[in-house]
């Protein structure tokens, strides 16, 4: 992906899961394969990720099929699940799908002026770049600048450190006034709200579109199969800066 970089001054983070695309019976077949090849036990229960991180969910399912954590769980888990979702990156595309609208949406979202698009998700980055290469959603992308599961930070924080990468590598100040997050459930919410972006919520996943309203979302969309209203969304909420402002 080849950027401008002076021209860059709008940042818009889109979560994955229920936002872009869902595969959650992959998912679920590598969280399996990866608890097992951890414990040697296998998986009873999966938590609900409920748009909380892989850190997280990993850290819960283990508690709740009764293994107590230590020091080496997490990254040996996150190890593990990496490989077990590659190994079925195959079935991504024919036992998954595309959300309505996701990649109009965000190819237009690409043609608004001085936008750069990333991820602020709860997926680690290996996986969320093989979710959306496998609808061919990867080349609106630039995944070096976003938030992602295997990070063991709160939401809002993974907001301001893709914030602080997208300062460090295009030399623009990103704030709320020109920050965008775009999300299916009211955690993406409060991590918009916290970490200080605008908030689009689309109501294809986790959260009513009442529950997005009530959680503070500046904007609410049915879903993004109008490529149109996501843009004049974007385009309401972040307003270019000044790259040499402080």
């Amino acid at each position: 992906m080849i950027l401008q970089e002076a021209a860059i001054n709008r940042l818009v983070l889109w979560n994955v899961d229920l936002t872009l695309v869902d595969v959650s019976i992959v998912t679920r077949d590598a969280y399996a394969e990866a608890f097992r090849v951890v414990t040697g036990r296998p998986l009873v229960k999966l938590v609900p990720p409920l748009g909380r991180p892989d850190s997280e969910v990993v850290f819960e399912t283990l508690a709740v099929n009764g293994i107590v954590a230590e020091d080496d769980h997490l990254p040996a888990f996150l190890s593990a699940l990496a490989s077990a979702f590659a190994d079925r990156r195959g079935r991504l595309s024919k036992e998954g799908r595309m959300m309505a609208g996701a990649k109009d949406a965000l190819k237009a979202v690409s043609r608004l002026d001085g936008v750069v698009q990333t991820v602020l998700t709860g997926t680690i980055k290996s996986n969320a770049v093989l979710k959306l290469k496998a609808f061919g959603l990867d080349k609106y992308i630039d995944f070096e600048l976003g938030g992602y599961g295997e990070e063991v930070y709160p939401k809002a924080t993974l907001l301001q450190v893709a914030q602080s990468r997208a300062r460090q590598r295009l030399g623009t100040p990103f704030t709320k006034a020109n920050t965008v997050v775009i999300g299916d459930s009211t955690r993406d919410v409060q991590a918009a709200k916290i970490g200080g972006a605008g908030m689009i919520g689309v109501a294809s996943g986790r959260s009513m579109a009442s529950e997005l309203r009530e959680a503070g979302a500046d904007i609410v969309l049915p879903d993004l199969s109008d490529a149109s209203e996501v843009v004049k969304a974007v385009a309401a909420l972040t307003a270019p800066v000044d790259s040499k402002a402080v």
